[in-house]
């Protein structure tokens, strides 16, 4: 017989999830798990190049696992290219990836809680921009949920803001930018 006090309770399995810093050995596991999913882009070159502009202080790489198994990453750019951010010194946070077999098991969210961390000790500022099209809804629903708001500098095509009217293809260089107070921000 169910039990009355769990009707309509939702439960969710524990999971065991590690985020630390990226390592040299990580770098081909993350790239065979995004090819063995379809994702060419996400290459041992870019991981490999992220991992260098890591131990040149330019980037911090967060890698998740749960139960020792590649689940995700982000990363953080301390001194973006996008100029509103880089004119004030606000880091952002850049490529969050979930591999799907993964998602909507709070992975998303502990990374980016994980980078939020390592940036107010620097700052009590971030931002991150978010693709427009379809791909990104989930994505765009998380950083709401997070707390990040727009920039107020509207959209922008390679980080060249787009002018009324203007008409443009809508791929992954089409961005919203947006910001979060870490102010008074989770803490751990």
């Amino acid at each position: 017989m169910p039990n009355k006090a769990l009707s309509g309770v939702k439960t969710t399995r524990l999971i065991k999830l590690d985020i630390r810093s990226i390592h040299a050995d990580d770098t081909k596991v993350m790239a065979a798990c995004f090819e063995a999913i379809g994702w060419r882009s996400k290459s041992s070159d870019l991981f490999e190049r992220y991992l260098a502009e890591q131990n040149e202080g330019a980037r911090e790489v967060l890698v998740a696992f749960v139960e020792n198994e590649f689940a995700g990453y982000i990363t953080v750019k301390w001194k973006p290219s996008y100029e509103p951010l880089a004119a004030v010194g606000v880091s952002e946070l850049q490529d969050l990836n979930v591999l799907p077999n993964f998602r909507r098991r709070g992975i998303g969210t502990g990374l980016v809680r994980a980078a939020e961390d390592l940036v107010k000790t620097h700052s009590d500022r971030i931002g991150i921009a978010v693709g427009l099209h379809p791909g990104y809804n989930a994505a765009q629903r998380l950083y709401v949920q997070l707390g990040y708001v727009p920039d107020g500098n509207g959209i922008t095509v390679g980080e060249v803001a787009v002018r009324e009217g203007q008409e443009i293809t809508l791929n992954d260089d089409v961005v919203l930018h947006l910001e979060k107070s870490l102010a008074s921000a989770h803490t751990g």
